[in-house]
């Protein structure tokens, strides 16, 4: 599955959730800015690399 069917799986699940009571997109994003987890750098750099073609980034 590409970065970007990733992200658009999560975006989606997250808008389902945020019909619920607790802000879950709002919890997740400062998280993202608070803890800086490395699974959010790896995702922003896999989905950079998907545009500019070809993987440059050693696995």
């Amino acid at each position: 599955m590409t970065a970007r069917a990733k992200c658009l799986a999560a975006l989606v699940f997250l808008a389902v959730l945020g019909i619920g009571p607790i802000p879950t997109t709002t919890l997740l994003g400062f998280y993202v800015v608070l803890r800086r987890p490395a699974w959010f750098r790896e995702l922003i750099q896999d989905l950079y690399a998907e545009a500019e073609g070809p993987s440059k980034r050693p696995e």
